[in-house]
């Protein structure tokens, strides 16, 4: 009993640590959403260069999940995360003496590394828990997420009152705080380890999987999606609606915020009603708002008995926020059932398989803004961002439609398992 008791306390330590950990590492992987605006003017790039800055930190913290998730399962969450996070100071501290495109770039990619931490995090809290629990641990870790609302509350503040070149310094120190407090109050269990015999071809061996590709799909949204706007909304709340960008980033946290909160509440839901049912609502929510998102600021001539009327049709920026909340809300459950899936799924094999998903959503993060940018200049329409959104969520409907609605109980329908021989 008393050995019982110590492993919860150990679990939950665990997790409150590794959560602030995430949460650290989001709100730095998140901070060119913020410093970008001033460099973008400083430097006068176009969108589409804009969007590559933004991007650039995402692409290495994707590429490095997998093999962050692999050594998590062989060598254990807590020295992985603790090397992680102190592998990226020196980075974000040379932010602040960066002048040129290429130094933002460049040092922008070794900055990146801490968006890695997920994939670390993720087998290494959910093993602390029993299977049923799980959904919950890992949403609650997930909402380390809601770094990026962090960051658009803590940047601006340091940006107005000292210079953009603050920003990073401050989230230097405050990084290194964090590599320490995770060390003291987080735990090592061999038990959680892959077996030593088990080789780096046999932990991926399941990737062969179709279903990892399908959550890789759904992933690159709700996760994808979520890294992306939260880049890209400061600037578009700046240009759409001439705000100030400490107005701006206010705005922008009522989608970022309730993106990653809520995910522990996401982890919940679907522990009870299944990763399947969550992951389907979520997807018709998502098709919803970003439909009216798309609709771009347009005025209309029409011809009327009494002369030419002309019309305008467009959300205004309370409508719009509105709509971006649901859309962060949304999207904060669809990360949490993407990953129950995969603890449901593979339970044996959760660091791998979360590696390889959350590469995917990763990658989702780095092209989509950098296409953001590119749509922009070529059409000129700010809403062409959730246009594309749109059209990447039709995709996954569908596919979820004809390889798991068509077999499963959805909103109470007792349907028969689909065949080629029905």
């Amino acid at each position: 009993m008393a050995s019982e008791l110590n492993n919860d306390k150990k679990a939950w330590s665990v997790l409150i640590v590794s959560t602030l950990a995430f949460t650290v590492c989001f709100m730095v992987w998140m901070m060119f959403g913020v410093i970008g605006i001033p460099i973008k003017k400083a430097l006068d790039l176009n969108s589409t260069q804009f969007g590559l800055l933004m991007a650039t930190p995402v692409l290495t913290g994707s590429l490095v999940r997998v093999p962050l998730g692999i050594w998590t399962d062989r060598f254990g969450g807590r020295i992985v995360m603790a090397l992680l996070m102190a592998t990226t100071v020196p980075a974000i501290w040379l932010m602040s003496y960066a002048t040129a495109y290429w130094h933002f770039l460049t040092i922008g990619l070794f900055v990146g590394l801490a968006g890695g931490s997920f994939s670390v995090g993720t087998p290494y809290v959910a093993r602390w828990f029993p299977k049923h629990r799980q959904g919950m641990a890992m949403g609650v870790y997930g909402a380390g997420n809601s770094g990026a609302a962090v960051n658009k509350f803590v940047a601006p503040v340091l940006l107005v009152a000292f210079g953009w070149t603050m920003v990073p310094q401050v989230y230097a120190a405050i990084m290194l705080g964090t590599v320490v407090l995770f060390w003291l109050f987080s735990h090592s269990d061999p038990a959680h380890l892959v077996p030593s015999n088990v080789s780096f071809m046999e932990q991926l061996k399941a990737l062969k999987d179709p279903k990892v590709l399908k959550y890789c799909q759904y992933y690159s949204i709700v996760f994808g999606g979520y890294v992306a706007l939260s880049l890209w909304m400061v600037q578009y709340y700046v240009g759409e609606f001439g705000l100030d960008i400490r107005v701006a980033a206010l705005l922008a946290a009522c989608f970022s915020l309730p993106g990653g909160v809520l995910r522990a509440v996401g982890g919940v839901m679907s522990d009870k009603f299944g990763a399947h049912k969550v992951t389907w609502w979520v997807l018709w929510v998502s098709w919803i708002c970003l439909f009216l998102l798309s609709y771009p600021q347009t005025d209309f001539t029409v011809v009327t008995v009494n002369g030419p009327r002309t019309f305008h049709i467009g959300l205004n920026v309370y409508l719009f926020t509105g709509l971006m909340f649901i859309l962060g809300i949304a999207w904060a459950f669809g990360k949490a059932s993407v990953f129950k899936y995969i603890s449901d799924d593979y339970p044996k094999n959760i660091g791998a398989i979360s590696g390889i998903v959350g590469l995917a959503g990763g990658m989702g993060g780095f092209v989509l803004p950098i296409l953001f940018g590119a749509l922009m200049d070529i059409t000129g329409i700010r809403s062409s961002a959730f246009m594309l959104m749109y059209g990447v969520v039709w995709v996954s409907l569908i596919w979820m439609y004809w390889t798991e609605v068509r077999q499963t109980e959805v909103m109470g329908a007792n349907a028969k398992p689909f065949s080629l021989q029905n």
